[in-house]
């Protein structure tokens, strides 16, 4: 009773709880980012999927999605964890299977401030204002290809010309271990997409088994997309004026010796990629060579930064956690 207790208080009104971190550095040019002697510090903990973190800088707080809970909650230094946007993405919009229940995954904002959602359940990409509410009205921003229903968008990244580019793999359709794509399946690959200012709908790549974590490079040349499968574990970077994809990360070697997958990534203002990955954090410099890792033990789910990148914040499945990195007027 007294475990419970403890875990409804972390849940609903945030706490801090510092780790150590056992940052592994390979490449000493890493260390005018990152200290190695930084340490997790655990924010709150309790959920069931945490993923898509969010970085609102004008109300300074995390906003972050947990998939199981069809919720998207709020974290700040002052309130912790509170419910923000209830349901986020299985509202009966799509045929589904009848105990999946997921909602929203990534989120971005928009130019205008609005939040654009992965809905993992109700199939779609959408928006919605930046509010607090229990009645959300979304707007559907595209819910097909070629009149067939996505899979269920997973992660997201926008251009600064306002192209979401989005990743649709099939987890929606598993439920309890069971696999009812066969029923629900109408696109019959993973693919990665591109939703053009105009509406536009196009396919980049359809190539992927697991297509997951997207983030677009600082000068927009290129798209990172990490395949989660321990199949084929690794990250693509997919040339957008080419269209070519080449293996940027292969980690089937790391996979082989540690828990955790390939899931969300971002790119940071020095161009190094923060990617999920086995056993943590990876962090990966624009060649693909690994400079560090944040060793969390085991895998998770997704991470993001703040406006001046004081602080990486991590999603894992259970818990939110932050790691403090040598910001901007630091490294000066």
């Amino acid at each position: 009773m007294t475990k419970l207790l403890l875990l409804l208080g972390f849940y609903f009104l945030g706490y801090s709880q510092k780790n150590s971190a056992d940052i592994t550095v390979y490449k000493k040019s890493i260390l005018t980012i990152i200290d190695s002697k930084s340490t997790i510090e655990v924010l709150a903990d309790g959920f069931k999927v945490a993923e898509g973190p969010l970085w609102d800088s004008k109300n300074e707080r995390l906003l972050f999605s947990d998939v199981k809970q069809n919720k998207i909650f709020t974290w700040d230094s002052i309130h912790g964890v509170q419910d923000y946007i209830s349901p986020s993405g299985s509202t009966g919009y799509a045929p589904k299977p009848l105990k999946s229940n997921k909602g929203s995954n990534g989120l971005a904002f928009n130019a205008l401030g609005e939040i654009i959602l992965c809905q993992v359940s109700d199939r779609k990409i959408s928006s919605i204002k930046n509010n607090r509410t229990e009645k959300p009205k979304f707007k559907t921003l595209v819910d097909n290809y070629n009149g067939k229903r996505f899979n269920g968008p997973n992660d997201l990244a926008i251009s600064k010309s306002g192209a979401i580019f989005f990743t649709d793999p099939p987890y929606g359709f598993f439920v309890n271990g069971k696999n009812e794509e066969n029923t629900y399946r109408e696109i019959r690959f993973n693919g990665v997409y591109k939703l053009s200012p105009n509406g536009k709908i196009s396919v980049i790549t359809s190539s992927m088994s697991l297509p997951n974590g997207i983030a677009i490079s600082n000068d927009e040349k290129y798209i990172y997309i990490n395949n989660a499968g321990k199949k084929d574990p690794k990250i693509i970077r997919f040339d957008i004026e080419s269209s070519k994809e080449t293996l940027f990360f292969d980690g089937k070697a790391l996979s082989k010796k540690y828990k955790g997958a390939f899931d969300g990534l971002k790119v940071h203002s020095s161009g190094n990629i923060f990617t999920t990955g086995p056993n943590g954090i990876l962090i990966i410099s624009p060649s693909g060579d690994l400079l560090a890792t944040i060793n969390y033990g085991k895998g998770v789910t997704n991470c993001n930064f703040d406006t001046n990148e004081e602080y990486l914040y991590v999603t894992g499945f259970n818990d939110i956690s932050r790691i403090k990195l040598k910001w901007k007027e630091e490294t000066f």
